[in-house]
């Protein structure tokens, strides 16, 4: 289709459409851009975003190994079926993607919803239900301990609405997404407005816009289930990296420091005056702490 964003239509020319647990998924497997010298790297984003969050880093984060993204079922290109949606879902997705792959061991990279995926599929780890190596894992801003969470208008208004589809005619624009993903940036970031306008592409394509009440439905998840998404991120005893932007205003600072608290062998990065996306406020910081925590 013809994007209004060229970095979205590169995005899509970057990757490939696969069929994983029966959908179809926007996958990009990209390999070492030199010498692979590490494990690979499998990246899972958060919500309401896409894979596409990391245009700006994943050529970096490619230099030296194999990395492995994937839009989620409702995000991004892949499918978005008017269903009801699960944390479960999408870890088995992760799970199927990197089998599809031939991966036996990985990294993990995670952000927002991201986090909580990764936590399902840490626990299934540990569980004997996800038979690779896990040798190492950054984890980025998100709500993992749910309690400590601002969140915003928007969220509390998604998730008063019903688990269903909004009609054709509800009133979620361009305008007010884009201002929605601004409102949780830092006040000094600086984000290129094609930024903002592809991101709107990937979340309004195919009508994904309209099923943000369905796809919302993880937080209630996390307050089910916290125990073991986040008990699993402190406990699993992969090495463990935090980086967090500290003007978050919706995964506070806080939680970073009792994550740290919970896992002391763990590093804590703080990115300042960088809000909830550090990867598109500002790659190179974000590069700067993530890299070597990987390495």
């Amino acid at each position: 289709m013809a994007w209004q964003s060229p970095a979205v239509a590169a995005w899509e020319q970057r990757g490939t459409y696969r069929t994983l647990e029966g959908l179809k998924t926007f996958v990009i497997d990209l390999p070492a851009a030199r010498t692979e010298a590490l494990e690979p790297l499998l990246i899972v984003h958060g919500f309401p975003s896409s894979s596409f969050d990391y245009h700006h880093v994943v050529d970096a984060l490619a230099e030296h190994r194999r990395v492995l993204l994937f839009d989620m079922i409702g995000y991004g290109l892949s499918a978005k079926p008017d269903c009801p949606y699960s944390v479960d879902m999408q870890a088995d997705v992760a799970q199927a993607f990197v089998a599809d792959a031939g991966v036996s061991t990985v990294a993990l990279l995670t952000h927002d919803l991201g986090d909580t995926v990764g936590g399902e599929l840490l626990a299934r780890h540990a569980e004997g239900r996800w038979p690779v190596e896990i040798t190492r894992r950054v984890i980025t801003n998100g709500s993992i301990y749910i309690e400590m969470a601002h969140l915003s208008a928007g969220q509390q208004l998604l998730l008063s609405l019903p688990d269903e589809r909004l009609p054709d005619t509800a009133g979620i624009d361009g305008a007010t997404m884009q201002a929605s993903l601004a409102a949780t940036f830092a006040a000094r970031s600086r984000v290129e407005d094609s930024d903002l306008v592809g991101e709107w592409e990937l979340i309004s394509h195919d009508g994904g816009h309209l099923l943000l009440p369905r796809t919302i439905r993880y937080i209630e998840e996390r307050r089910r289930n916290q125990a073991r998404f986040t008990g699993a991120i402190e406990t699993h005893p992969s090495s463990l990296a935090i980086v967090w932007g500290t003007e978050d205003p919706i995964a506070v600072a806080p939680m970073a420091g009792r994550l740290r608290d919970a896992r002391p062998d763990s590093t804590l990065t703080w990115l300042h005056d960088i809000g909830h996306y550090p990867m598109i406020e500002s790659p190179a910081t974000f590069l700067e702490a993530v890299v070597p925590a990987l390495s």
